[in-house]
């Protein structure tokens, strides 16, 4: 059975490969309270054998987790693995006929050459997926089979600049962005790390990967340039601090001439006007807006003369950058409701 074979009355059959880790965990703990999926099998190679609640108590899911072997019992598969091993499972799931949503980044770019650069793995051509930010490419999403879900830092980021590069072309252009963006310890994933334990991240916050982190090339991407060849000047670095979720981006864009902040605001309403998840906000937002939440908070801070525009965003990168995205997008796939399941 096919997601268009189907009517919305029906209950999907789901299956989660990855399920262990953090985003697999936030994936199954929305994915049981889902009023039109049943949750089939949790994969975990790492964890086979054990119960969901026994790794995740708060879960309350008696699960087994088990190795992967090829099955395509389930109707949709979401994948949340390490880089690398999507690549090797999707084709298979798609011959036989599942929806599939993979939360890596094995998918996502279209140059091979930026995938190789910056992920540091090899791929096909055609392994390419549709990009899954519901905000800018809703229609696309609804008429996919298959969809590679955004990365969380890509999330906080192109969402908080898109009215500016996309909305509207004649209104204003963005000559440059520098992105400072800080994520939680958790989206560094669950295996220990001797850099990321207490001690060592407690009252600490970090750069890393400056000018190297692999969402660089899908954050240019998703607005109409490239990591290689950008049409504009792109400075991003990515900050890990002392909290286990969200992600805190200050976004400095210059434009090619003033605007007034108001202006700014109108614009950005406008453009997110049909978007559940998006809340555009007049005072300052915080990552306790969003904590564990779909929810991605922008605010237009300050405005000057010379056409510098300062944006605060905050997401929860396991939910809004990963599992809470990730359904939204099967819902959008589904036809059903987009925020079912996540308010």
């Amino acid at each position: 059975m096919t997601v268009s074979d189907t009517v919305s009355s029906t209950k999907y059959s789901v299956s989660i490969i990855g399920a262990s880790g953090y985003s697999g965990a936030e994936l199954t703990r929305l994915l049981l309270k889902h009023p039109q999926v049943e949750l089939r099998e949790l994969y975990a190679f790492s964890q086979a054998g054990n119960s969901a609640s026994e790794l995740y108590p708060a879960l309350s899911c008696d699960k087994i987790y088990k190795p992967y072997g090829g099955e395509t019992e389930s109707d949709i598969y979401f994948l949340a693995l390490p880089h690398g091993e999507a690549l090797q499972l999707v084709p298979a799931l798609l011959q036989a006929g599942k929806t599939v949503i993979d939360l890596s980044g094995d998918f996502r770019l279209k140059s091979v050459a930026e995938h190789e650069q910056f992920y540091k793995q090899t791929k096909s051509p055609d392994a390419v997926m549709t990009y899954g930010m519901p905000e800018l490419y809703h229609d696309d999403i609804r008429a996919a089979r298959a969809i590679s879900n955004p990365g969380c830092f890509a999330t906080s980021i192109i969402l908080g600049v898109a009215p500016l590069f996309l909305g509207n072309e004649r209104w204003k252009k963005a000559l440059a962005i520098n992105c400072t963006s800080t994520s939680g310890i958790s989206g560094a994933g669950r295996s220990g790390k001797t850099e990321l334990s207490f001690s060592e991240m407690s009252e600490n916050i970090r750069a890393y990967k400056v000018g190297t982190h692999q969402h660089t090339p899908e954050i240019m991407q998703a607005l109409g340039t490239s990591a290689t060849s950008p049409s504009f000047d792109f400075t991003f670095t990515p900050m890990i601090g002392a909290l286990v979720r969200g992600i805190y981006s200050i976004l400095n864009v210059q434009l090619d001439s003033p605007a007034e902040i108001e202006d700014i605001r109108r614009l950005y309403r406008e453009f997110y006007r049909n978007a559940p998840f998006v809340r555009v906000r007049d005072t300052m937002t915080e990552v306790k807006h969003v904590y564990r939440t779909n929810y991605c908070d922008i605010h237009i801070a300050h405005a000057t003369a010379s056409g510098s525009v300062v944006i605060v965003t905050a997401i929860d990168n396991l939910l809004k950058g990963a599992a809470g995205q990730a359904v939204q997008n099967m819902n959008i796939m589904l036809g059903i409701d987009e925020t079912s399941g996540l308010l």
